[in-house]
């Protein structure tokens, strides 16, 4: 069985996990998105899916899309 199928979000509304900003009430919503995922027993597959497949936006693995792009370029930052 794929990993996605086991996922907690499949029972919520996608849009949780894709707020339209992070300022006002996106921002609650981001953080109601990653309360669903610090549940979910596949997080940590569905973080390493957004960053081998570059997904700059919603919620996944409990990330938001600053916080990915951060992740993505710190490896960078220590080869210099």
């Amino acid at each position: 069985m794929h990993w996605s199928r086991r996922s907690l979000c499949l029972t919520e509304d996608p849009e949780l996990f894709f707020p339209v900003s992070m300022e006002g009430p996106g921002r609650e919503q981001y953080e109601q998105a990653k309360a669903v995922c610090r549940r979910c027993p596949v997080q940590h597959r569905c973080l390493e899916y957004a960053l081998n497949t570059h997904q700059m936006y919603g919620v996944w693995g409990g990330t938001s899309p600053d916080e990915r792009r951060a992740a993505m370029t710190a490896p960078r930052r220590g080869a210099r």
